[in-house]
């Protein structure tokens, strides 16, 4: 069965609970329980007035500077993990403990810091990836099989060689694998700090959503959150993976 055959098959499978649920049995009220054609219909309102596009341009431009910056900070500090032992012994399990703390955790420390403003937003998106990165980069460089390593010492190579030549090359795969994991952090700390704004967003929409008792409109913002992360990863993230793999005669 093909992908397009499967998604009508659970949409009709939907709507079908739906109208048992709400319509025959009346178990459950139409404002609790979203329904397809509902789902579709406040799409078309959404869509028309602007409000969803709009609240999609804003995060993902959120989330991408969010990200690069999380980026630069991860990097820079599993570089540091790797190179300093000292750190590597006593700060890396406080990275890890601290990858672990739901990303929500922080929204109270970006609204004090920062208020109600765009920047509590990066702040939370910051904050939700950085260590991610970090593990994934230090992790990365350190399962370079070493005797690449003595081989480009023995040849000659210092230390920008070193990392531009062998190092890199070596454990790209890997590292692009840490940095979708990354993005994933990223667009996830960025709705937890979207809902706890007034900024115009993905997260407050929904919000909107639920203080108008409008489930579909909830399930709606799910569903494009959702689809913002599979075209993002099937378009930019999988696309490099194969590229590297391929490169490598991997695939």
């Amino acid at each position: 069965m093909s992908m397009f055959w499967f998604l009508v098959l659970i949409l009709i499978l939907w709507q079908g609970g739906y109208y048992l649920a709400v319509e025959v049995f009346e178990i459950v009220k139409s404002y609790t329980l979203p329904s397809p054609l509902g789902v579709i219909e406040r799409c078309i309102e959404l869509v028309t007035d602007g409000t969803l596009v709009q609240a999609t341009i804003n995060s993902l431009g959120r989330g991408f500077l969010g990200y690069v910056i999380a980026v630069v900070i991860g990097v820079f500090l599993g570089l540091l993990l790797y190179q300093v032992k000292y750190l590597q012994k006593n700060l890396k399990p406080m990275i890890l403990g601290m990858q672990t703390l739901p990303s929500v955790c922080w929204v109270p420390f970006s609204i004090l810091w920062f208020g109600l403003s765009t920047e509590a937003i990066l702040f939370v998106v910051v904050m939700g990836a950085t260590f991610s990165i970090a593990i994934a980069v230090e992790n990365a460089i350190k399962n370079v099989p070493p005797i690449y390593i003595k081989a480009a010492l023995t040849m000659g190579a210092d230390k920008s060689q070193l990392y531009s030549q062998v190092i890199l090359p070596a454990c790209l795969p890997e590292l692009v694998s840490g940095l979708k994991q990354g993005w994933s952090f990223a667009w996830r700390a960025l709705m937890a700090g979207e809902v706890m704004t007034t900024s115009i967003g993905l997260g407050q929409t929904l919000i909107t959503g639920r203080d108008l008792a409008d489930i579909n409109q909830v399930m709606l913002v799910m569903i494009v959150i959702v689809l913002v992360g599979i075209v993002i990863d099937k378009c930019i993230f999988s696309v490099v993976e194969r590229r590297l793999l391929s490169k490598r005669g991997l695939m």
